[in-house]
């Protein structure tokens, strides 16, 4: 499982958008929300949009693998999805926030690597904040305000990029996605071909 998380504005849904592009083995997690789709924004590929009353519902049942409140909408990542794309083979890629990393590395502390993408400067942050026109200037200022706090939070991931240039940072990702495969307790097939050369020898 790989997280990326960072302030809005740092690049972490256009980075994750180029790393599916790059990595067939990567599977999106789709979140669902409460807060209404922004423009272009896909039902089903971007989030699930769904009202308060279903959320908690899943919520009551269990059926979500984190959750947390951002900016007065609840977000969360349903269970089961995650658990079958785990189960075929494939990775997953979370774009959540640091609440929703920590619920995730409570459930599944070897199996996860977390990635903080910061921007070059909180002037180029409240740039492209403003640049995407998603919000009101008054929403920016909230996020901006926010921003800091996400920060703090730094620490508590495995990786921090500096997202000053895109085409450098998705290969900055994919690079730390590649070796965190190569891991040794994540290499099961290597076992089994291990078995296979020492009886090759026998």
């Amino acid at each position: 499982m790989l997280v990326l998380s960072s302030p809005s504005g740092a690049g972490k849904t256009t980075i994750s958008r180029r790393l599916l592009e790059h990595d067939e083995n990567l599977r999106m997690s789709v979140s669902v929300t409460t807060r209404p789709p922004r423009q272009n924004e896909v039902p089903g590929t971007d989030y699930e949009f769904i009202d308060n009353q279903t959320f908690q519902q899943m919520l009551d049942k269990g059926e979500l693998l984190e959750h947390a409140t951002v900016f007065g909408h609840l977000y969360g990542t349903p269970r089961k999805r995650v658990e079958t794309s785990l189960s075929r083979g494939y990775d997953i890629l979370f774009d959540i926030d640091w609440q929703g990393a920590q619920q995730v590395t409570e459930r599944a502390r070897n199996d996860i690597v977390k990635i903080f993408i910061l921007p070059p400067s909180t002037k180029e942050l409240e740039r492209r904040l403003k640049t995407r026109a998603q919000d009101s200037d008054d929403v920016v200022a909230t996020r901006m305000e926010k921003a800091a706090s996400e920060i703090t939070h730094w620490a508590e991931y495995d990786y921090v990029i500096v997202n000053e240039n895109l085409d450098n940072t998705v290969d900055q990702v994919l690079n730390i996605l590649s070796s965190e495969r190569l891991r040794r307790h994540r290499a099961i097939e290597v076992s089994e071909f291990i078995e296979k050369l020492i009886g090759e020898q026998s």
